[in-house]
């Protein structure tokens, strides 16, 4: 180890820290034995490793307020640390987080069989931030602590926290809980490893493989990690390989044009030409000439010859918006394009070639308009090659709260105010909504959410009142104090129900309130407890 890294980590064993009760960060022992009491209690009972750790992490995280907890587990067959389970983790996380023997410090515990205790992660430089869970900010306020899983002289995996920690004469509080846990778990995960090695690590490479493709065919124009929005992302991987038609169809505002603009910017095209025309724009007459050009002459006010929007997307791509607009005539020219690649200027009867490729997009009925006689359907074939549906915000509720946090942090930085979040409320709210404007109404209901909010949180009344619960709608039209007073009691509430999992008499309290008192307030606003477990 170099003299930069022993300046900063420290190898240690439990006997060593023996805290003092004079001791100002010092820890009294007797607050151990309550969480170790409920931790022996689990692994006594359980049979299943899963559950044992997902029950152990939570109380590490109720009783020990840790940030991040994971159990990591050594596969001695292919020398690969990896992340079984964590709190404070998302699964890509979890995935990222594999480490071989002797790298970082997860590694170095593994390969060692000793504990290692980092006061502060940003002097650190054996930290590697594999799961890259952690920002640079976050570096100077967090603590890190790793113990080995060792079952006789086997290292078996480690446990590791990472914590907010002002005194960090309270990170031998974890080292001798950490130590105890380690203990208690280690023939259980021996018995795991025994049985799940090899099929563990392939489940979780198998994983990692799979979010580095999302990752890698995840468009940057679009947001949404939904199962709805994965599919038509492999839609779009699929299809920029190739300079096929595509027909994209969806609700008005489900974001048609960025499928469109994702499409062409991830083919082998993107340096070429990217049109965009919108047939419901413009009269028939102008529209023909705006699409395929005009000789000089060919109608008043024709003063040059002037290419179209075609030869404008020669070598690249045209996105026809809102094609089932056009009508019949338009229609066969737009066929004959599709068929030949060939058209002629109005005014004039020289032939123009051109290679590109189209996309068109609808939110009509294109079946529904053949069978009323209002769409071509040789039109309709040419045109449905590749259709791509693209789901409603209401198919794709996973989605929301990321879409409407990514429209706030955009508003907050263009009308230059302070950095918002959404209250449990409002997200709960807009959850709830059908969104029939999807996500241009979206975007709307937060541009104007941050325009009115006057702190650092968008609250309830800072939405539209169609999207306000029954209960509330009816307080935000008065405008008055006690209507305001109802808004932020609801709102605290939500909050409190929600930190507690639903466990009304812990909200009570959270509250300063009685459990009788809350639950009458819950009646009053319609608020089921049961929601939030």
């Amino acid at each position: 180890m170099n003299t930069k890294t022993a300046k900063h980590v420290h190898f240690c064993t439990i006997k060593e820290f023996k805290v003092s009760p004079l001791h100002p960060g010092a820890v009294c022992h007797s607050e151990i034995l309550s969480p170790l009491f409920s931790m022996s209690k689990v692994v006594s009972e359980s049979e299943n490793l899963s559950d044992t750790l997902s029950i152990l992490l939570k109380i590490m995280k109720d009783d020990m307020g840790v940030e991040r907890g994971m159990v990591s587990l050594f596969n001695s067959r292919t020398g690969k640390i990896f992340i079984h389970d964590s709190i404070g983790l998302t699964k890509e996380e979890e995935t990222r987080g594999v480490y071989s023997i002797g790298e970082g410090i997860t590694g170095k515990v593994v390969e060692t069989g000793e504990k290692i205790v980092v006061p502060l992660i940003s002097e650190e430089p054996m930290f590697l931030n594999r799961t890259r869970s952690l920002s640079k900010l976050q570096y100077s306020e967090r603590s890190f602590v790793c113990i080995p899983i060792v079952r006789g002289k086997k290292v078996l995996g480690a446990i590791s926290v990472e914590r907010f920690c002002d005194h960090h004469e309270l990170l031998h509080y974890d080292v001798e809980i950490l130590g105890v846990i380690a203990a208690m778990i280690a023939q259980a995960v021996e018995l795991y490893l025994l049985e799940n090695e090899d099929k563990t690590f392939l489940k979780m490479e198998n994983e990692r493989l799979r979010n580095a493709l999302k990752e890698k065919f995840h468009p940057s124009n679009i947001i949404g990690n939904s199962k709805p929005m994965l599919e038509v992302y492999a839609l779009i991987n699929k299809i920029t390989k190739t300079r096929s038609t595509v027909l994209i169809l969806g609700e008005s505002g489900v974001g048609k044009e960025l499928v469109a603009s994702a499409i062409h910017y991830n083919s082998p095209e993107a340096n070429e030409a990217f049109v965009k025309f919108n047939c419901a724009a413009l009269p028939e007459s102008v529209i023909e000439s705006e699409l395929f050009g005009h000789e000089k002459g060919a109608f008043t006010g024709a003063d040059k010859t002037r290419k179209g929007r075609f030869e404008d997307a020669d070598g690249g791509t045209i996105f026809l918006d809102e094609v089932g607009e056009l009508t019949l005539p338009m229609q066969a020219k737009l066929l004959r394009v599709l068929q030949e690649r060939t058209f002629e200027h109005v005014g004039g009867n020289k032939p123009i070639t051109v290679d590109i490729r189209v996309i068109a997009a609808t939110n009509r009925d294109l079946i529904k308009m053949v069978e009323d006689g209002t769409f071509r359907e040789d039109l309709y074939y040419r045109l449905n090659i590749f259709p791509i549906i693209i789901p409603t915000l209401r198919e794709r509720k996973g989605d929301i709260i990321t879409l409407a946090e990514y429209f706030v942090a955009h508003f907050v930085k263009k009308f230059g105010k302070e950095t918002k979040r959404l209250a449990t409320a409002v997200q709960e709210m807009l959850l709830a909504y059908a969104w029939p404007g999807n996500i241009r109404e979206l975007e709307n209901v937060m541009e104007r959410a941050v325009i009115l909010s006057e702190d650092t949180v968008i609250h309830t009344d800072d939405l539209p009142l169609s999207l306000q619960t029954p209960v509330l709608s009816t307080t935000v039209t008065q405008k008055s104090l006690p209507a305001k007073l109802d808004t932020i009691e609801y709102e605290m509430i939500i909050e409190a129900l929600s930190s507690q999992k639903g466990h009304i008499s812990h909200a009570a309290e959270k509250l300063g309130l009685t459990r009788r008192v809350l639950s009458l307030k819950m009646q009053q606003f319609g608020i089921n407890y049961r929601k939030y477990r």
